[in-house]
C-alpha cells in the first residue's frame, strides 16, 4: 500500500519540462556539395553490378580536355580478416574558420588557373608527345618487360586470356613493373576504332586476375601482383605499318623528320594529316592535309580547305615517322 501511495505522489508532483528548441546548425561557409556514385553493368539482363561510390567535395569546374583511357584496377583480396577498430570518443572533426578559408583559397587558385590559361593543357599534351613512343608498352602500344623472373610467365597468361575471347579482343600494350605491377591495354578487333567496351575491359580483368591467382599458388609468378587493365585511349598510337590500313580513313597526328637539302641535317616537323596511300614494298607513305579545324583555320576563319591545301602532298618513309597517333576531331 505504501508503494502505491508513493508512486501516486511522484506522478502528482512531477513538473512538466518544455522541450528544447531544435538545434539549427550554422550555415556552412562552403559552397554547395554533391555526392554521386557510378555503376557499371556487366551486360544487359545480368544481375552482376560493380558499384563505385564517390566522395563529397565542393563543386568546382573541371576541364573537359581529358582523353584518359578507361581503367580498371585489380588487386588480390586479402584472405586475413582485420580486427575491428576500437570505437573512439571523437566521432567528428570540425575545421576552424582559418582552415576553411585556406581551402577556399586553394579552390579559387585552381579555378583561376583553368580559366586564365588554356595553354596549360596544350603544353601538357606536348610534353606527353615527347614521352610517348611506339612500343613503350603503354600509350604507344607494344610489349615492355621489366626483366623480373615472373614477367614472361605473366605475358603468356595474358595471351591465354586473349585467345579465350575468340579473336574479339587483342592486347594493344603490355607492361610489367619491378614493383609487382602489370599494366595491360586491350583493344576490340571487331570494330574499326579498336575501342573496347567497359564490359570487355572488366571481363578481361576478371579472367586475367583469376589466372594470376592460380599462378601465384603455383609459385610461378610473384605474390600480390597489382593489375591495371585499360583501353588504348582516344589518342592511341598507330603502329607502322601494321595499323596503316586500319586507320587510313582517320585524321592522324604525324611527327616526322626530313633532310635539309643544303646541310644534310635532319629537321623534325609535324602536322595533322590523312593517309592517301602507302606501299609495303617501297615502305613509303603519301599524306594529305586532314579536313580538321586546325588546318582549315590557316585558310581563314570559317573557311573550308583551299584548293592548294587539298592538293598538298607529303612523301615519307616508314623510318622517318617518329610518331603517328589518332587525332580526336571533337
Amino acid at each position: 500500500m505504501d508503494l502505491l501511495v508513493s508512486g501516486w505522489n511522484l506522478k502528482q508532483f512531477s513538473i512538466p519540462v518544455s522541450p528544447s528548441p531544435p538545434h539549427v546548425p550554422p550555415a556552412s561557409p562552403f559552397p554547395a556539395t554533391i555526392t554521386c556514385g557510378c555503376s557499371f553493368y556487366k551486360s544487359r539482363g545480368s544481375a552482376h553490378k560493380v558499384s563505385s561510390p564517390f566522395r563529397t567535395y565542393p563543386l568546382a569546374r573541371i576541364s573537359n580536355k581529358s582523353s584518359s583511357p578507361l581503367v580498371i584496377h585489380s588487386r588480390k583480396k586479402n584472405t586475413k580478416s582485420e580486427p575491428p577498430l576500437e570505437p573512439t570518443l571523437v566521432e567528428e572533426v570540425s575545421i576552424d574558420d582559418e582552415d576553411e578559408q585556406l581551402l577556399f583559397d586553394d579552390f579559387e587558385d585552381d579555378e583561376s588557373m583553368m580559366d586564365d590559361d588554356d595553354d596549360f593543357f596544350e603544353d601538357e599534351y606536348a610534353e606527353n608527345d615527347t614521352e610517348l613512343y611506339a612500343g613503350d608498352g603503354a600509350g604507344g602500344g607494344g610489349i615492355s618487360l621489366a626483366g623480373t623472373w615472373w614477367d614472361k610467365e605473366a605475358l603468356l597468361l595474358a595471351e591465354d586470356v586473349r585467345q579465350s575471347f575468340g579473336g574479339d579482343l587483342g592486347i594493344y600494350a603490355f607492361k610489367t613493373l619491378s614493383n609487382s605491377s602489370i599494366q595491360v591495354r586491350v583493344e576490340r578487333l571487331t570494330n574499326k576504332s579498336g575501342s573496347p567496351r567497359m564490359e570487355d575491359i572488366e571481363a578481361f580483368s576478371v579472367s586475367y586476375r583469376a589466372k594470376l591467382d592460380e599462378a601465384e599458388l603455383a609459385r610461378s609468378v610473384a605474390e600480390n601482383i597489382t593489375l591495371e587493365v585499360s583501353s588504348p585511349g582516344v589518342e592511341r598510337v598507330v603502329r607502322i605499318p601494321e595499323d596503316l590500313d586500319r586507320f587510313k580513313d582517320r585524321s592522324l597526328y604525324v611527327k616526322y623528320v626530313t633532310e635539309i637539302a643544303d646541310s644534310g641535317k635532319l629537321s623534325e616537323a609535324d602536322g595533322v594529316f590523312r593517309l592517301v596511300s602507302f606501299d609495303m614494298e617501297t615502305k613509303c607513305c603519301t599524306w594529305g592535309l586532314a579536313d580538321v579545324r586546325i588546318n582549315r583555320e590557316k585558310a581563314g576563319k570559317g573557311r573550308p580547305l583551299s584548293k592548294k591545301q587539298r592538293e598538298w602532298r607529303l612523301e615519307t618513309t616508314f623510318d622517318s615517322l617518329r610518331l603517328v597517333r589518332l587525332y580526336p576531331e571533337a
